[in-house]
């Protein structure tokens, strides 16, 4: 507890970021990190609560926030990481990538603005890359269970990481050609470098994760074999499927998926791929995309840096407001209006708005076609004499993630998918976590489900 009112006399500092003139002329990261001192004076800002609703209700993973924020504030750095990487295995993953739950959650957010917890996190896992206080760890023992992870996702790493440490002998299936799931294939550069998942995949093959890439179990591994050669299986493939939109025109060809989309210009920038197939390029295209969520804005700043004339954004829900309603209090995370910046670097949203057509001419998409929507509980009508037609040379669907029903590796004795749509393990040995356990969901509550699935793991072997 640093037992001041730094909150009263100190100002939350948001994260800087680089120019967009700049920013959108390429794929390096667009957040630039405070200084040491500036993160100090930021987490002497922490009033210690005596109940830290950031660690208790507002983290899936329980990190002790307050006691990291007090560590942080006197200098005692490695302390610090050492405290964070007892509840999180893959704090820059967080730190990049999670919507700071916690900060909604912090008690200050009742009168002032939140510690800045997010940035705290984000700068104290780097200064532990840089002095070298992150390295691999070996098991004190080893045992000879062996067992199979399929998926190489944050779930998956995290499972893999906490099983080996244990002392298991932990193998990751991986159908894509290097490990890290969404992390590696469907996240932006410029919201996370890909090096920042590359020393982690390097340590945990140090610590003794053998990863098997290129490897669709169901294809070139039957789960009978799993079942005959590893003591426990842990599915943790995520929801890989992008959701589509039965609507006229969706045949059309110049349509495509937001996670075809990311993966295409990801594995470019990886050298994967020596170019972007024409379908995935957006220079000089006006494009459409239709959903506002996080991977919508994903492929806002994709298709702005690879030179689209314009971009659309297409929200069938409304705008959210400015401010918290009273069915949303404080703890609860807000939905309300944000600074998107994929949108502020030149993309258009509109909101409440339906698509309803795709138009095409000669097989090839031309526009869309839309009508305004009002919202009333939780139902929407369309408003008369609103319909509109926008101008689309491209269309990315980003509708949400759903597991692929037709795989038949689901529906027998050992995996079904349910009425929800996820994943749920018959056998006594198979096990599940992540975004297939619990559905599409943040890179946090999958981080915390690949620890709680290996602890369950634990002790079945055990």
């Amino acid at each position: 507890m640093t037992k001041n009112i730094n909150f009263a006399k100190i100002e939350k500092q948001k994260v800087k970021k680089r120019n967009i003139s700049k920013r959108i002329k390429d794929f390096e990261e667009i957040e630039q990190p405070l200084s040491e001192k500036a993160l100090q004076e930021q987490a002497s800002r922490c009033m210690g609560c005596g109940v830290a609703f950031c660690h208790s209700f507002g983290c899936p993973l329980a990190n002790r926030i307050p006691d990291i924020n007090t560590l942080v504030y006197q200098g005692k750095w490695k302390k610090a990481l050492q405290l964070l990487h007892s509840t999180n295995n893959f704090p820059e993953f967080t730190g990049k990538l999670c919507p700071a739950l916690c900060e909604a959650s912090c008690t200050l957010e009742l009168d002032y603005e939140s510690v800045a917890i997010k940035q705290i996190e984000n700068r104290l896992v780097e200064k532990g890359w840089q002095a070298g206080w992150i390295h691999p760890q070996k098991p004190e023992q080893h045992l000879a269970a062996r067992i199979a992870i399929i998926g190489s996702g944050p779930s998956g790493m995290t499972a893999a990481q906490q099983l080996v440490r244990t002392g298991f002998k932990v193998t990751v299936f991986e159908k894509d050609p290097e490990p890290g799931g969404l992390l590696r294939y469907g996240i932006p550069d410029f919201k996370m470098d890909k090096a920042l998942l590359d020393r982690r995949v390097d340590q945990l093959k140090q610590e003794g994760i053998t990863f098997e890439t290129r490897v669709e179990i169901g294809r070139d591994i039957s789960l009978r074999y799993l079942k005959r050669s590893f003591a426990a299986i842990l599915f943790a493939i995520g929801t890989p499927r992008s959701k589509g939109l039965k609507i006229p025109g969706k045949d059309l060809n110049g349509i495509t998926t937001a996670i075809k989309y990311l993966t295409s210009q990801n594995k470019v920038n990886s050298g994967e791929l020596k170019a972007l197939p024409d379908e995935m390029n957006a220079r000089n295209k006006s494009v459409v995309i239709i959903g506002g969520g996080d991977t919508g804005s994903d492929c806002v700043g994709t298709a702005l840096r690879q030179g689209a004339e314009k971009v659309t954004v297409i929200e069938i829900l409304p705008q959210p407001p400015l401010t918290r309603e009273p069915a949303n209090p404080w703890p609860l995370y807000p939905h309300i209006s944000r600074k998107n910046s994929s949108i502020e670097e030149g993309g258009e949203i509109l909101w409440g708005t339906l698509t309803t057509e795709f138009l095409g001419n000669r097989g090839q998409v031309r526009a869309v076609k839309t009508q305004d929507i009002e919202w009333e509980n939780n139902k929407f009508k369309k408003i008369p004499s609103t319909e509109s037609e926008i101008p689309a040379d491209m269309v990315i669907l980003s509708l949400g993630f759903e597991l692929d029903q037709e795989n038949n590796l689901y529906n027998n004795d050992s995996l079904v998918i349910d009425e929800k749509g996820l994943l749920v393990a018959r056998g006594t040995k198979i096990f599940t976590a992540g975004d297939c356990a619990i559905g599409p969901s943040l890179v946090v509550n999958t981080i915390d489900q690949g620890r709680q699935a290996a602890q369950k793991i634990i002790e079945f072997l055990l």
